[in-house]
This record gives structure tokens, C-alpha cells and sequence, in this order.
């Protein structure tokens, strides 16, 4: 079995397909600012022994000195390591006075001298210059490719490159493994993705992984799309109420356990409302239940829900507030996700997908996100309640944008409807997944009890 070098960040491993391989060659590339300094840290002093050392060689691209100190800012950098288990040193006078081959000299007596298990090199882009032309620098790439590569160490080659440089320059041949690190600008939102390029020996995740930068280091959000072929689970039949005792009529005794719903309506037409009764019904009975919103913070939401007589403090009630400022949807998904498996929440209300849509910035990875999210939660037998607003106010034309009603199993559309002195408000089943339901449009109100249905409207009403 290959041995594994971790760095320190589960998901990160993950993405890996467990690990980088131990005595590999390693590229970690990106333009300044993107972390590559830290990334080969948290590999250094996370795997570093006084018995088999980590050296981290700095060349002329940044000081030693800078290095160490933004380095004890980071809550894994351990400063009794330093000179027992973890050294550095600056190469930068021995590459100006001796050139390639004096860096190739003065690595060959390190590995000699010090037998370390891990190496960095940063910034090894800095090399470059230093040959007299293409030829001198391959030959200086193979000599120590050759050299690492006959030693049982990891080498890490740190370096701002960009993307155009991946055919053009020969380092990017020679390495076994390739992490890119960026930043991709949406709009005036900038994200920080990850990148594995090439991973000699070993599987890993494809596509693009949202990254933020901490003083932990670099945490990692792998890219949540599942297949579509997944294993076979059981769902049984049992129904869960809505908290609304008419709707539950009209949904033959409520929702299915473990199904999503959408609830879509222009604003002000009751669907943070519709969702609350939901979640406090399953709370009320036992369930667990996780409110994850954007729309109001906690202050507010407490100030809303006792207008109806509950409380957020019911110990049955979880609630996840993230401002959709600066927000990563990768990061969101994955706190959400654990959240659910920390508190045992067997219901979820979403408010809003709006929101979660404008943080994606990205609709094809936006309907990836509502997929995998949907089938994890359903293979928990965990039941999803999601809020959607619609742009007509009255006359609604469209439910949602970008797939959400058509990967969700049941659909509740609320509206507004023109009456003789007033507007009324209109509750519709739409549509539920392998059942039957009421399609009749009832006129609801909303009173301090919450939702109170009435009739259906008579055919020959206006429905305009």
C-alpha cells in the first residue's frame, strides 16, 4: 500500500484521494497572496520528526526573516520545532555567488547532512534567471529531480506561477503532483479555489475546491457533486406533517419522511411562515429540527417566530445564520451538512435559495450544489423544506430558476390574488412526488396562530 503524506486538513486529504505520496515531488503554484507559503507550512511542520526533519530553503524571491515571522502567526506553527525538528534556511547568498550548481551542491550536503523526510523549496520559480539558457536549466531540473528522487524525501516546489507557464515551464514535467492555487472573480465577489492538476499514482477530485485562508492554515471545501448513479437506500412511506392541519389535506396526510419541498411565492406571501410551521411542528414531536437562514439573524428571527408563539429557544430548534456577504457556497453546504449530523436534525428549512444562488455566482455549480445537497439529505432520511421567491406579485409565471423545483419533490406555490376591495392570498399544491394531492387554489390568512386555510375559490371566481 503507497504511503500517504497528510496535510493536516481532512478535506484537503480527501481531495487528495487520502494524501499526497509520501517521497513525491511536489508543485504547489499561484500568484502571490493565494497561500502556497502557508500550504507548504502546514505540510512542513505538520509531518516534520527530530528523527527524519523538515527543511524549508528560502531563495531570493522572499526573506527568511518575513517568512518566520508571518509564520508564528499560524496556530499550527510550533516554535520549539524550530532547530530540533524543522529548520530553514536562506540559500539566496549561495545562488547569487554560485549560481545553480551552487544550490545544487548545497542541497546534495543538506540531504546528506540533515536526512530530512520533508523539503521546500520556495520560491523555485526564482531559480529560472539564474540559468544561462533552457539546456543549463533542464540539466539543473534533472540533477536534482535525480538526487530527491533517490532519497526517501518529499520536496515541495513552491512558485508563482501562472496558468499560461504549465507548458512552458520543464519544473511542471518533472513533478509528480500539481496543486494550483487562485482566485476567480465574480461580479465584485472573489473566491479562492484549488486546483489538483496532475497527481502521479493516485486518483483524486476533480474540478474546482473553494479554499479560505485562516490562521489554521488552508481549509479546503471540496467540490460537492454527486454522481448520478448512486448506491440503492430505503425510504418507507411514513408521512410527516406540515404543521398545517388543512395542508396536510391537501397532501394525503403531509409530506413523505426524508423528501424536499419547495416553497415559492412573491415576498410577503407567508414561505419563511409556511417553513417555520414545519420545522416547530417536528420540533414539537420530537424531531429535531436546523433552520439555516440568511434573512434574518438570529435577533430578528426570535422576534418573528414570537409573533406566533414559538421560541428559537425550544431545545428542539438549531438555527445557522450566515450573512450572504462574502459567503462561499461550498463552505455553507459543508457547515450545514455537519451541523445536521451534530445536532441529529431530522428536518431543514433553507431561507432562502435566492440568496444561496446569489453567493454561488455560478448556475451550472449552483444546480450541482442543490442536487448533491437534496440526495445527501434524502439518504439521511432527512426532510428538506426550501423557501423560493418569485418576481410577479401577482399572476405568477415561473416557480424558480435553475432547477430547484424540478429536482424537488414537492412544490407549494403561494401568491397574491386581486379580490373586489383586497388582496388575498392563495395556497396551491403543485406538484408531490409519487403521490396524490389536492390541486384546488385555497385562500389562506395569516394570523397570530400563523397559517389559517380556508376554502378553495369557486371556479367561477377571478383568480387575476
Amino acid at each position: 500500500m503507497t504511503e500517504r503524506l497528510s496535510s493536516g486538513a481532512e478535506r484537503l486529504d480527501v481531495i487528495l484521494g487520502g494524501g499526497l505520496l509520501r517521497n513525491s515531488l511536489n508543485m504547489i503554484m499561484g500568484l502571490p497572496g493565494s497561500g502556497k507559503t502557508i500550504l507548504a507550512q502546514q505540510y512542513l511542520l505538520g509531518n516534520a520528526t527530530e528523527e527524519r526533519p523538515g527543511v524549508y530553503l528560502s531563495t531570493v524571491s522572499e526573506p527568511l526573516a518575513k517568512i518566520l515571522r508571518y509564520g508564528q502567526g499560524l496556530s499550527f506553527f510550533d516554535s520549539k520545532s524550530v532547530g530540533t525538528s524543522v529548520f530553514y534556511e536562506d540559500v539566496g547568498g549561495r545562488l547569487n555567488d554560485g549560481g545553480l550548481p551552487g544550490v545544487l551542491e548545497h542541497v546534495t550536503n543538506l540531504l546528506k547532512r540533515r536526512q530530512p523526510s520533508i523539503l521546500v523549496v520556495d520560491s523555485f520559480k526564482a531559480l529560472h534567471p539564474y540559468a544561462d539558457n533552457s539546456g543549463h536549466y533542464r540539466r539543473f531540473l534533472h540533477d536534482l529531480a535525480g538526487r530527491l528522487s533517490a532519497l526517501p524525501v518529499t520536496s515541495f516546489w513552491v512558485g508563482e506561477y501562472g496558468a499560461h507557464e504549465l507548458s512552458e515551464a520543464a519544473e511542471f514535467a518533472v513533478a509528480d503532483a500539481i496543486i494550483s492555487l487562485t482566485t476567480e472573480r465574480t461580479a465584485e465577489r472573489e473566491l479562492r479555489v484549488l486546483q489538483v492538476l496532475k497527481l502521479r499514482g493516485s486518483t483524486f477530485l476533480s474540478g474546482k475546491h473553494a479554499y479560505r485562508i485562516s490562521e489554521g492554515g488552508i481549509d479546503v471545501f471540496p467540490r460537492l457533486a454527486d454522481p448520478a448513479e448512486q448506491p440503492t437506500y430505503r425510504l418507507d412511506g411514513d408521512r410527516i406533517s406540515t404543521g398545517i392541519s388543512l395542508l396536510d389535506g391537501m397532501l394525503e396526510e403531509g409530506y413523505f419522511q426524508g423528501a424536499s419541498t419547495l416553497v415559492a411565492g412573491p415576498s410577503g406571501s407567508g414561505k419563511t411562515l409556511m417553513g417555520l410551521h414545519f420545522v416547530f411542528n417536528g420540533a414539537e414531536h420530537g424531531e429535531r429540527a436546523l433552520i439555516a437562514t440568511f434573512q434574518e439573524n438570529p435577533t430578528q428571527l426570535e422576534r418573528v417566530v414570537q409573533g406566533f408563539g414559538w421560541s428559537l429557544d425550544h431545545p428542539g430548534i438549531d438555527v445557522m445564520y450566515r450573512a450572504p456577504v462574502d459567503m462561499y457556497v461550498d463552505e455553507w453546504v459543508y457547515e450545514l451538512l455537519e451541523a445536521v449530523d451534530r445536532t441529529g436534525a431530522r428536518r431543514v428549512m433553507v431561507d432562502s435559495m435566492g440568496d444561496l444562488r446569489a453567493a454561488s455566482g455560478d448556475e451550472i455549480r449552483f444546480r450541482e450544489y442543490n442536487y448533491s445537497l437534496l440526495q445527501r439529505l434524502s439518504r439521511q432520511g432527512v426532510s428538506l423544506i426550501m423557501t423560493q421567491e418569485v418576481p410577479e406579485l401577482f399572476g405568477v409565471t415561473r416557480l424558480s430558476e435553475y432547477g430547484i423545483s424540478h429536482l424537488s419533490d414537492n412544490v407549494v406555490l403561494l401568491q397574491f390574488l386581486r379580490g373586489e376591495s383586497q388582496v388575498k392570498r392563495a395556497v396551491t399544491v403543485m406538484k408531490t412526488r409519487g403521490s396524490a394531492h389536492d390541486p384546488a387554489i385555497r385562500q389562506f390568512e395569516i394570523t397570530g396562530e400563523g397559517f389559517e386555510l380556508g376554502e378553495a375559490f369557486l371556479p367561477a371566481q377571478s383568480l387575476l
